[in-house]
């Protein structure tokens, strides 16, 4: 299903302009779920941290012990290839990917050097600068290294994503906010999330539960080089419950405001606004 218009793919060495299919159905991908990818954005005409997405869908593949094709500086140089087709005022989806074609004797571990390559573009606007969200409590958590590929941006972690929006949003909440094996906040259920309390910012700290993001990171320096105190630390909700101020951090959006939170309600607050108009800064001068 597409998210987004004016697709382009990448396969096979060369640029489609339509939704390609690039797998069969004995691919290992396509049975046993060995898929990686990883997403960035183009937008006013730029596609920051670009280089940081495309080396982050190889150590993905590595992770999921699928043999990564291309250099990440050959997929930068082949995006912005693609990306030629799209005007400035287009903002695009971007999603360089790879999946395991075969599978060892077993059929269940992937055969080295045995990979699929795509990349695909999609025309999918940034959110309104007036988007916010709320989040819920979900029973679903998210997993640990040693039960599943955590330290990967995998498809195969994903339906437990959808559960999460699935079990909240029944309730009328946008998002969740979910726990850790431990049940402590990681984060939510599509993005990193960041709390405010008397003008400090809390974000839960990386506990291999969770990806780390390039945009959290991103935040994270531009909120310090503002002189903003910056924390990585362990988080619980009673935590979230008594913040002045949420926000979640992700690619696809960058800066999303939280007003609620179950029963508890959050305003707009000046540090939100603060980290989305230095990032909006910030990928303009790239």
């Amino acid at each position: 299903m597409t998210i987004g218009t004016h697709i382009r793919t990448y396969f096979n060495g060369e640029w489609h302009d339509e939704d390609v299919a690039i797998m069969r159905a004995a691919d290992h991908g396509s049975w046993v779920g060995t898929t990686v990818f990883d997403g960035a954005r183009y937008f006013n005409g730029r596609s920051p941290d670009l280089a940081a997405h495309c080396a982050r869908v190889n150590r993905s593949a590595e992770a999921l012990m699928i043999t990564p094709t291309m250099e990440s500086a050959d997929i930068v140089a082949a995006v912005q290839e693609g990306l030629q087709a799209y005007g400035p005022d287009e903002a695009v989806y971007i999603r360089p990917m790879y999946w395991a074609l075969d599978g060892d004797v077993s059929g269940i571990v992937p055969k080295e050097n045995s990979t699929g390559f795509a990349i695909c573009l999609e025309a999918v606007p940034m959110a309104d600068q007036n988007a916010s969200t709320t989040l819920g409590r979900t029973k679903f958590r998210r997993p640990v290294l040693e039960d599943n590929v955590v330290n990967a941006k995998a498809g195969c972690l994903y339906p437990n994503n959808a559960r999460m929006l699935a079990d909240v949003r029944r309730r009328g909440f946008g998002n969740a906010l979910v726990a850790d094996a431990m049940g402590n906040v990681a984060e939510s259920a599509t993005a990193n999330v960041f709390m405010v309390k008397d003008g400090a910012v809390f974000t839960p700290i990386p506990n291999g539960t969770f990806l780390a993001g390039i945009t959290r990171a991103r935040h994270m320096d531009n909120m310090r080089k503002d002189g903003m105190e910056v924390h990585e630390t362990v988080l619980g909700f009673a935590d979230f419950e008594d913040a002045d101020e949420v926000f979640l951090s992700g690619n696809m959006m960058k800066v999303t405001p939280v007003t609620a939170f179950e029963d508890s309600q959050y305003q707009v607050g000046p540090v939100t606004r603060r980290v989305r108009e230095m990032y909006w800064d910030w990928a303009a001068s790239t």
